[in-house]
C-alpha cells in the first residue's frame, strides 16, 4: 500500500480487517442547524463514518472537581487542573486532589469566565514556569473584563502549593463588559514563542471588532514568554495594528494544537450554531468572522450578510453541523493506541463525545464519535490531552467534574 494514499489505504484496510469499517455518509444523525448552507470546498464537512473497534476502557483519575477547564503534566507524575472558579489544583499520580495553589491573581468567573487554560514551560525542569489563562476584571469597573495570560514560579509544597514571582504577561485590549468568548487555549510554537487563543466576547461591540487590527477582539496572537512581542509577528511595525496579532477575523477558539509534522498551529473554533470549524491558523491570514460564516445565529436567523465566502478570507478546513462544541485538540502521536496514531481528538463540549478525525494531509477523511455512552452518564468534555503515557486524558466540565483517561482494555 506505499502507493496508495491515506483514504485509499483506509478503504484497503477495511475491506481485510475487521477492525475498521467505513460507513457512506456523516457521522451524526441529528438534523442540520443550516440545511441551506453547502461547504465551498469538497471534504469540507460531514466526512463518512470510520469506525475503529479499538478496545479501551474509561478510568477515573481524579474526581470532585469544579467545572475543571484545563490540564497539564508535571514531571514525576503529577498534573496540574484548572477550576473555572479560580482554583489551580496539584492532582497526585494516586488522583488525590491538592490544596488550592495560592499565589494566583483573581479571576472573574461569571458566565464562560474564570481560571482557564494551564501550561508547563518547555524548559520547567530548569526554571519551574507555568503559564495560564484567565478571564481578567478590571479594577474599578464592575463587569468589565478581558483574557489574560500570567505566568510565576510553581513551587510544589506538599502541604500549600504555590505559584512565586507571578507576572501578568498578556492583557487583551480593550476589555469588555461580557461573561462570554474569552478563548482560550495556550500552545508553545516550536520556536519557543507562545500562542493565546481568544475570542470575540459576544457582544455586538466585540463581534465588530474581530476584523479591525487595532482590536485584540477575536484574534489569535503571539508573544514570547515574558509578554514581548517576537520581531518575526505578521503585522510587526505596521500603523494602528496591534503587533502581537497572528491572525484575525475568529469568533471563539477553545480548542488549539500544534501539528506534529509541519508543526503548524491547527485550531478549534467554537462558531455559530451549525459552524463550528477546523482551521490552520497561518500568519496574517483573515478566517472570515464576522463577514463570511458557516451557520446561524444561535438565536436564529442569518448571519451577518449571509454569507459563506469572500475573496481574500479562508475557509475553514472542516466544519460542523449540526455543532459539537470544539474544546481541547490533540493529534495522536503515542504507542498505546497504535490505530490512532495520528488522528485528531476533539472534545465535544456541546454534545457529551471525543470527536475522532481521520486525515489525509490536510482533509478529513473520516470520522468518529466516542464516548457517547460515557457513564456514570454522559459528561460534557471540556479538555483533552496526551499523557506521557501514551493514554488521553480529559477533563469532563460540571459542578462535579472528573479528570479521566483512555487506556488499553
Amino acid at each position: 500500500m506505499k502507493n496508495l494514499t491515506i483514504a485509499a489505504a483506509f478503504a484497503v484496510m477495511a475491506s481485510v480487517a475487521p477492525d475498521i469499517a467505513l460507513a457512506q455518509g456523516g457521522v451524526d444523525p441529528r438534523p442540520p442547524n443550516n440545511p441551506e448552507q453547502k461547504p465551498a470546498l469538497a471534504s469540507q464537512t460531514d466526512a463518512p463514518e470510520m469506525k475503529s473497534t479499538v478496545a479501551f476502557e474509561v478510568v477515573t483519575v481524579a474526581e470532585g472537581l469544579q467545572n475543571p477547564w484545563s490540564l497539564a503534566f508535571l514531571p514525576g507524575g503529577k498534573m496540574l487542573v484548572t477550576e473555572r472558579p479560580g482554583r489551580l489544583r496539584v492532582v497526585g499520580a494516586d488522583g488525590k486532589l491538592s490544596a488550592a495553589v495560592t499565589g494566583l491573581p483573581a479571576v472573574d468567573a461569571r458566565g464562560q469566565g474564570g481560571l482557564l487554560d494551564v501550561v508547563v514551560d518547555p524548559a520547567f525542569a530548569r526554571n519551574n514556569l507555568i503559564y495560564w489563562s484567565f478571564a481578567e476584571p478590571k479594577e474599578g469597573q464592575p463587569g468589565v473584563n478581558n483574557t489574560a495570560v500570567a505566568r510565576g514560579k510553581f513551587v510544589d509544597d506538599a502541604v500549600a502549593p504555590r505559584v512565586d514571582d507571578v507576572q501578568v504577561i498578556y492583557h487583551q485590549r480593550p476589555s469588555l463588559n461580557s461573561p462570554l468568548h474569552f478563548g482560550s487555549r495556550l500552545v508553545f510554537g516550536r520556536d519557543g514563542t507562545l500562542f493565546v487563543t481568544q475570542g470575540d466576547r459576544s457582544i455586538t461591540e466585540g463581534r465588530m471588532q474581530a476584523q479591525k487590527l487595532d482590536s485584540g477582539l477575536g484574534k489569535l496572537v503571539r508573544i514570547n514568554t515574558d509578554g514581548s512581542i517576537p520581531k518575526d509577528n505578521p503585522f510587526v511595525g505596521k500603523e494602528g495594528v496591534l503587533p502581537e496579532i497572528w491572525s484575525f477575523g475568529q469568533r471563539n477558539i477553545q480548542a488549539a494544537a500544534l501539528h506534529p509534522t509541519t508543526g503548524e498551529l491547527w485550531t478549534g473554533e467554537y462558531g455559530t450554531r451549525g459552524g463550528d470549524e477546523i482551521n490552520i491558523a497561518r500568519q496574517g491570514k483573515d478566517y472570515g468572522w464576522p463577514t463570511i460564516a458557516y451557520g446561524i445565529e444561535y438565536r436564529g436567523g442569518p448571519i451577518t450578510g449571509g454569507l459563506t465566502q469572500q475573496a481574500g478570507m479562508e475557509q475553514p478546513l472542516y466544519y460542523w453541523d449540526p455543532i459539537i462544541g470544539p474544546s481541547g485538540m490533540i493529534f495522536y502521536t503515542g504507542t498505546l493506541f497504535p490505530a490512532w496514531k495520528g488522528n485528531l481528538f476533539i472534545g465535544g463540549h456541546g454534545t457529551n463525545e471525543l470527536v475522532r478525525l481521520v486525515l489525509d494531509g490536510e482533509k478529513v477523511i473520516g470520522e468518529e464519535r466516542l464516548l457517547k455512552d460515557l457513564q456514570p452518564k454522559p459528561e460534557r468534555i471540556r479538555d483533552v490531552r496526551q499523557g506521557p503515557d501514551g493514554a488521553i486524558y480529559m477533563v469532563t466540565d460540571s459542578a462535579t467534574g472528573r479528570m479521566i483517561k483512555l487506556v488499553p482494555k
